[in-house]
């Protein structure tokens, strides 16, 4: 589960960036792109990220996966089109392979909602 390694490096980045903050936010979600092509599966993403995060600064912290299809790119036809993970990668009009990847590799944090603790 390949899932468990990845959250692992969000935890370690959202620390980093958590602790460069002068006044420490609390944080509410944290929006990820996931895409098609990377073969991670939302589900265990999700509960990797929950698991993972009990009894720490992020525990409760929503985590919103948003699904970023797969675009190639055909030079020959000069059109995109959504090839079909496991099953049909080259162009559908023309069979040329599929070279040219717009869309579906990211893996990357969007953006953290977050607002500023208020001192007690």
């Amino acid at each position: 589960m390949h899932e468990t390694d990845m959250t692992k490096a969000l935890i370690m980045t959202i620390q980093d960036w958590f602790d460069q903050q002068i006044e420490k936010p609390q944080i509410t979600k944290i929006h990820l792109l996931v895409g098609q092509f990377t073969c991670v599966e939302p589900v265990s993403l999700q509960f990797a990220f929950e698991v993972q995060t009990k009894q720490t600064f992020l525990e409760g912290v929503e985590l919103v996966i948003k699904d970023v299809p797969l675009v190639a790119y055909c030079h020959p036809c000069q059109t995109e089109y959504r090839p079909e993970i496991g099953l049909q990668y080259s162009c559908p009009t023309c069979r040329s392979p599929m070279e040219d990847i717009r869309s579906g590799r990211e893996l990357k944090i969007d953006r953290i909602e977050h607002h500023q603790c208020t001192p007690v």
